[in-house]
């Protein structure tokens, strides 16, 4: 069995609860399967040998093969228990059934003192991971419903049976209300059993499966040429019926924030909702709506306080992308809904951008169109500085398929700029060129996409261009969409050159708020640039050096931590940055023009670089 007397559910010290306003540690949403061996101390004392040598074999015949073929991952084992994560309940189960059903055909020529019978138990919910451990209250669940479970059984929670019922042709029995060791709150149990042979266990098998093929094969609609995606009704777990309108109004809020992200394709309320109350099954929902992502989510009410939780799951394969829980009050429910509606569209966005590029990644080279180009130069010019030029390429070669596809001239544009700002790049001033014709070209079919609106206006303010009119135009893509995460940490940096040192800090948390984990490194930067210019030099420190280990290869934050240990008067330290800087760049101080609004701001600058450098004033 499963230990959880070491108390499994909990955080090792220094993690912190993901909540609104908090400090994020990693989560995700999993299905945990806890089994082990009914009988495992007999089995021992009679035959210790030859039992190990058995199970030894069971695990790579049976357990290994099961867990790859049905994407389990073993967490840990503990002598005769084994802890498994999944992806989704309905393969946790289905591979629990399957393991069982197989476990009965070998154990059929053995004496019943000399089975081996594994107890099997399944929950599903929000894990915190942290060295390749899970933890949470679903690990307990599961191990305390594996110690309850029958030799050869398997014991489910409900939030498990909820998700699976419907989808598997499995025998559910309710055995109602345990009281669980160590649980606080009594978990409703089901015994599952196959109804049927295993090769046909599988979600919709026999005639309601023909039938959504059927449905699939003669009127789904195509699938969109963009991130496309379904928000489906989030389950009102504390079951209260006034409740109802609460969740139904999280999710409103939800689409609403989507769908004013013009890369994506989001269905309306109105056909999600037909969904409601039923049993949802990702694949169907897929065809039949003709997405390519469904979101799926719960809310938890009581005590003055609710839950959120939601996760995003690819329709076709049903892998979880992304999980997350979100925790506040009820003082002010409606801006409570808005908040977590713009943090879900803040996270879903990239999200979608990783999955979509990984699709596209997979595609034929003959068969790319402007939209896989544009993505595969996404992703090299993220990757590494060194594959920006075979980035660009890839743009301009998007361009000339589709010259008015807005998203690629204003990815040329930004790639034109860190390319002019490399001091060892050839070109420098034909790039200079090229860059604003794309980003003027972006912006005249730029509409309302935030996308392009930020990106050519970035562009264009590093290359000189008024900067209140660049300004004046991020300030309207964030307007439009409010959880685009990429919009404040931009206007940050603008705000940052315009001598507006406290707005700068203050788009570049609210970047960090929305993506945590992708632009970290540069809002890091931003805010340490701003202390500096605040002459805030020792709290500078930190952000800086978190920000170059975050973005090794970028050589600007060298140059601001150089400046700040100069002025500090710790000139080994700063000469120390300066050595780590040339292994980058043989440009020690920009020779560019610098788009700092502010003289006092640029003579502090280059007058720690200058010290820095040993260089003289």
């Amino acid at each position: 069995m499963v230990d959880t007397n070491c108390r499994p559910g909990l955080p090792r010290a220094g993690a912190r609860e993901g909540s609104l306003g908090a400090e994020r540690v990693e989560r995700r949403l999993a299905a945990i399967l806890a089994a082990d061996v009914a009988g495992y101390s007999r089995l021992m004392e009679r035959d210790e040998a030859g039992t190990l040598a058995r199970l030894r074999t069971l695990r790579r015949d049976l357990v290994d093969p099961k867990l790859a073929e049905h994407k389990g991952r073993i967490v840990k084992t503990t002598g005769d228990g084994i802890l498994i994560e999944f992806p989704s309940v309905v393969e946790a189960v289905i591979c629990a059934v399957a393991m069982q059903r197989e476990m009965v055909a070998r154990n059929d020529a053995t004496a019943p003192d000399e089975r081996i019978q594994f107890r099997v138990g399944i929950d599903s919910g929000d894990v915190i991971v942290e060295d390749g451990d899970i933890h949470g209250d679903g690990v307990n669940i599961a191990a305390r419903l594996e110690g309850i479970a029958d030799p050869g059984g398997i014991c489910i929670s409900a939030i498990v049976h909820d998700q699976v019922q419907g989808r598997l042709e499995c025998a559910f029995e309710d055995i109602g209300e345990q009281s669980l060791k160590n649980i606080t709150r009594p978990v409703r149990v089901y015994r599952v059993g196959p109804k049927r042979p295993l090769a046909d266990l599988s979600p919709h098998a026999g005639e309601g499966g023909a039938r959504s093929e059927q449905v699939s094969a003669t009127s789904a609609p195509p699938l969109p040429d963009k991130p496309s995606i379904a928000v489906m009704p989030f389950q009102n777990i504390g079951g209260d019926p006034e409740q109802e309108y609460f969740a139904d109004g999280m999710v409103e809020e939800i689409i609403t924030a989507l769908s004013r992200i013009p890369s994506l394709f989001v269905i309306a309320r109105n056909s999600s909702f037909t969904y409601k109350g039923q049993a949802i099954d990702v694949k169907r929902v897929g065809r039949e709506l003709g997405v390519r992502y469904v979101l799926e989510g719960s809310v938890r009410k009581g005590g003055g306080r609710v839950r959120i939780t939601a996760q995003l799951i690819e329709a076709e394969t049903v892998a979880h992308l992304w999980a997350d829980r979100f925790d506040g009050s009820l003082e002010d429910v409606f801006e409570l809904q808005e908040q977590v509606a713009i943090s879900v569209a803040g996270v879903i966005e990239p999200a979608l951008q990783a999955a979509e590029s990984a699709r596209s990644a997979n595609r034929p080279t003959s068969d790319l169109t402007a939209y896989d180009l544009y993505l595969r130069a996404s992703v090299m010019h993220l990757a590494a500085p060194s594959q920006r030029p075979q980035a660009f390429a890839l743009l301009e070669e998007a361009i000339a398929r589709d010259p008015h596809y807005g998203p690629a001239l204003a990815l040329a544009a930004t790639i034109c700029m860190t390319l002019v700002s490399d001091g060892s790049a050839p070109d420098r001033d034909a790039k200079r060129q090229k860059g604003i014709e794309f980003a003027h070209r972006a912006l005249r079919v730029a509409g309302d996409d935030p996308r392009v609106l930020v990106g050519a206006a970035f562009a264009l303010a590093c290359f000189g261009e008024d900067l209140d009119a660049m300004i004046a135009l991020v300030d309207r893509a964030i307007a439009f969409n409010p959880s685009y995460a990429l919009g404040w940490h931009t206007s940050g940096f603008l705000r940052l050159w315009a001598g507006e040192t406290e707005r700068a800090s203050e788009h570049a948390e609210n970047s960090l708020r929305l993506s945590p984990r992708a632009l970290a490194g540069m809002s890091n930067y931003l805010i340490g640039a701003a202390l500096f210019f605040d002459r805030h030099f020792e709290e500078a420190v930190p952000r800086l050096n978190l920000a170059i280990e975050d973005t090794p290869e970028f050589p600007t934050p060298y140059r601001f931590l150089a400046a700040c240990y100069a002025h500090m008067g710790l000139l080994d330290e700063a000469r120390a940055t300066i050595a780590r800087l040339r292994a980058l760049t043989p440009e020690m101080i920009p020779n560019y023009p610098l788009p700092f609004r502010d003289a006092r701001h640029r003579e502090l600058y280059f007058a720690g670089l200058r010290l820095a450098a040993d260089q003289g004033t």
